[in-house]
């Protein structure tokens, strides 16, 4: 039995360093980050409609819920395998030695003010661009197989009682209105986008565009996500820190979730 558990672990351990490599290294082939931004997203879609869309369904909550505990599933792994690279590298779960863009460069008063923009742009540009979303939802993606697909984010909601939307939206706030952006931050322009530096000035345009493509739950919102997602990539590249689009990600959908809960609340939607 010795004889065969020797060689084996050694083999799995030496196949285990090869990937730690493979994904710390310095620079990733266009074709392994292309993977590596789009796989989350295709599990997120299959965790919702073989899991999250038949329990949402079986306890008659929103979509809107299922969706939430689709990228839980996914995206909270996803943010424990990088405390593992960390681990491998440093000998203690941390992100240091695997995202870039940590050392804060930019100044505490310049950052607040560079984040407090882009939020605006983020908020003024995606509620302008809603025309385009539903156009190009109502000429392409009416046939998705979601529960209660439409081109407003607010259809995930539509048609169940006011109490259970407020739950719903109350309990995510949390998870999709800060945790999960703060994952996909980490991941898609701390983790990747160091790694696509080769590529110079595109870099922060490639990041975007994959992580556009990455939202498979809402292809319609591909155009208009590269448009006002695109600041906060570029202002991490050109002035290398990761806490520009992180504010004006998280920073976004936490105030955009915890306003509309409000809202609800208060009956004003």
């Amino acid at each position: 039995m010795e004889n065969i558990s020797g060689p084996t672990a050694f083999v799995e351990d030496t196949r285990t360093n090869r990937v730690v490599e493979l994904l710390l290294a310095e620079r990733h082939s266009l074709p392994l980050s292309i993977a590596l931004h789009l796989v989350p997203g295709v599990l997120i879609v299959a965790v919702y409609l073989l899991v999250a869309q038949p329990l949402v369904r079986a306890i008659d909550y929103p979509s809107f819920l299922g969706w939430a505990i689709a990228l839980v599933i996914v995206l909270y792994p996803l943010q424990f395998g990088l405390l593992w690279l960390g681990r491998r590298r440093t000998g203690r779960y941390s992100l240091r030695g695997v995202l870039g863009y940590l050392d804060k460069p930019v100044p505490r008063g310049r950052l607040v003010a560079m984040v407090a923009g882009l939020m605006a742009w983020f908020i003024v540009v995606s509620s302008v661009l809603t025309v385009l979303d539903t156009a190009v939802f109502e000429a392409f993606f009416t046939w998705l197989p979601f529960d209660d697909v439409g081109a407003s984010a607010t259809t995930y909601l539509e048609g169940n009682d006011r109490t259970v939307m407020i739950i719903t939206l109350a309990a995510s706030i949390p998870f999709t209105g800060f945790t999960l952006p703060l994952i996909e931050e980490y991941w898609f322009r701390g983790f990747l986008m160091p790694r696509l530096a080769h590529l110079g000035a595109w870099a922060p345009v490639l990041s975007t565009v994959l992580f556009s493509l990455y939202h498979l739950w809402s292809p319609w919102v591909f155009l208009s996500r590269v448009i006002f997602f695109f600041p906060g990539p570029w202002f991490v590249w050109k002035k290398q820190d990761l806490r520009l689009s992180i504010g004006m990600h998280a920073g976004t959908t936490l105030l955009m979730a915890t306003g509309g809960t409000v809202a609800l609340m208060l009956g004003v939607m």
